[in-house]
């Protein structure tokens, strides 16, 4: 082993026992390390850093995914340069477009049904009745698809109608409160779950129909079918529709009922953002720019404050 993968790999296990998950992070810091070892390099140059960032596998152009690469080196050449001095850390304004939102699906409750609808015409029936329920629970409270994969029995607690998220996005856990209308659902699920499934082999609430766990990342290629037997065309000059943009659905619908209510929004947004849990408000913020109807009820808004004070 080289020593430069040796001080990568004690850097990685210095990270996670802090709590870091470091998945992908870490593949692509052994991923450099393999470049630097193939090149014959013994130390971090920026030179280095910018052809092993531009020369992904899949020869990707995009700024954005260069610059999230060069972001791993930098964060590690930072880290070494203190035991080597030789290291070089490469400059803030190399590769610095790192940061792109994706515009979100805002889904209409109409598509929301239809996905519904789409989800209980699967087969066997388990299948059915887990997919509705899942789908369901995100568009009603904003989970993470992970969040609701990782949910155990004791974490749903069916009396007082209480989710417990445990170790989410950036290893926070958090309580999630429902709707009694989702309680009813969630407690209809449990007992149609241990009827089709008496011999499940994990303690998870939501199962699949070998009584596992829901894998969180084949969620999305199942969720493709249900957009088209729901009959959701892709938007033109878009990518395709999310089963995450439920949760941006959720976000929106929240905020803009709160707007309509004349509610202090400012004010509620930090419990929104815990609610979600997010780290802070201003990733809850961005949600003010995911739909027109949103922008145009915050411009009148403040048209309205500013139109005060000129009074």
């Amino acid at each position: 082993m080289s020593a430069l993968r040796e001080q990568a790999e004690d850097y990685l296990a210095m990270r996670r026992a802090l709590g870091f998950k470091l998945t992908t992070w870490g593949d692509k810091l052994l991923s450099f390390v393999g470049y630097l070892e193939s090149t014959g390099a013994s130390v971090i140059t920026t030179e280095a850093a910018v052809a092993w960032a531009t020369s992904t596998p899949r020869a990707s152009t995009d700024p954005v995914h260069w610059a999230r690469r060069m972001d791993v080196v930098r964060i590690f050449a930072r880290h070494l340069k203190v035991l080597d001095p030789a290291t070089e850390v490469p400059p803030e304004d190399v590769l610095s477009h790192r940061y792109r939102r994706i515009t979100p699906y805002l889904y209409s409750p109409a598509e929301i049904t239809g996905l519904l609808q789409a989800a209980g015409r699967l087969a066997p029936q388990l299948r059915a009745e887990t997919w509705q329920t899942v789908l369901g629970l995100l568009a009603v409270t904003g989970l993470r698809v992970s969040e609701a994969c990782r949910l155990d029995r004791d974490d749903v607690d069916l009396r007082s109608g209480v989710l417990t998220v445990r170790d989410s996005k950036f290893g926070k856990s958090r309580d999630v409160p429902v709707h009694e209308s989702t309680a009813v659902a969630l407690r209809r699920y449990d007992r149609l779950r241990d009827h089709l499934c008496p011999a499940t082999v994990v303690p998870s609430f939501f199962v699949s129909t070998c009584g596992t766990r829901l894998d969180a990342a084949n969620m999305p290629a199942d969720f493709a079918g249900l957009l088209k037997v729901a009959g959701i065309a892709p938007v033109p000059g878009r990518r395709r529709q999310r089963i995450h943009d439920l949760r941006h659905t959720f976000t929106v619908a929240t905020l803009l009922e709160w707007y309509q209510a004349g509610a202090d929004v400012q004010a509620r947004l930090p419990l929104l953002a815990t609610y979600l849990g997010h780290i802070d408000p201003k990733s809850t913020y961005w949600y003010l720019s995911g739909s027109p109807e949103l922008l145009s009820l915050v411009a009148a808004r403040l048209e309205h404050a500013f139109g005060d004070r000129d009074e």
